[in-house]
């Protein structure tokens, strides 16, 4: 099974350590203004537990597929792109590990699009699941997508940092800023748009992480990254009490 290749491989990259580097010790050749502090990768055991669900219900709904049609439904048509996230997910442990920084964009650029595709594929059809398959079908991936963006825009900040790129004398305090406000707007756009909740918490997640790890030695960082929770936690909970009223109306 693919997804216990994944749990393989991210579990023997430290345990190894793959090339000799555990994961956090290569993050540090690339020292930049927008890594979160430790504690926020925590997040992976979070979305590991979830795509366990996720492939728990794969095989009860598998199962029972002539109960629960529409449920078996969904699975058929998520099933190919989660096993290629698991293919990019092991395929970018290997290349970071081995500091192909280059070919590490690249898989996650293919590794992103290949969520978005199954998020934007599966939408319209989490509407026909109950709360509850909607949580272990379609829940694991909107968060999964979530931590990746945010990963996206991490691994193209150590690609430049790599690269020395100088960024026109521009501070990369400021650089980071940008990414931040960035992220920022398209946890919004997200949740306003497609009302995926559990997207902009993990992009608030993320930016706690970045307020913990840089906020101290970068005072515009620290504002930029508290405004911005503020923001996502009270557009998660607009977006949350207009749901409610709107099921109430119902």
């Amino acid at each position: 099974m693919l997804f216990a290749g994944v749990i393989a491989v991210n579990a023997l990259a430290n345990i190894l350590p793959i090339n000799g580097y555990n994961t956090g010790q290569i993050s540090a050749f690339y020292p930049n203004t927008f890594v979160p502090a430790g504690f926020t990768f925590s997040i992976w055991g979070v979305i590991y537990l979830l795509l366990l669900a996720y492939t728990i219900g794969y095989t009860y709904y598998s199962i029972q597929r002539q109960a629960y049609p529409k449920a078996y439904r969904f699975i058929e048509r998520i099933n190919p792109y989660f096993l290629l996230t698991c293919v990019f997910n092991m395929s970018w442990i290997v290349a970071w590990h081995y500091l192909q920084i280059e070919l590490s964009v690249l898989i996650m650029l293919l590794f992103l699009s290949t969520l978005i595709q199954l998020f934007l594929k599966t939408k319209t059809m989490a509407l026909d699941l109950s709360l509850t398959q909607r949580f272990i079908l379609q829940t694991p991936f909107i968060v999964y997508l979530g931590w990746i963006s945010v990963a996206t825009i991490a691994n193209i900040t150590a690609l430049l940092v790599a690269y020395k790129w100088t960024a026109w004398n521009i501070a990369p305090v400021y650089w980071s800023a940008v990414m931040i406000l960035i992220a920022i707007v398209l946890a919004v756009l997200m949740v306003k748009k497609f009302q995926v909740v559990s997207f902009t918490l993990v992009v608030a997640w993320a930016l706690w992480g970045i307020y913990n790890a840089q906020g101290p030695a970068a005072p515009i960082l620290a504002s930029l990254t508290a405004l911005g929770i503020g923001v996502l936690i009270s557009t998660v909970l607009f977006t949350l009490i207009y749901k409610l009223r709107k099921n109430k109306m119902a």
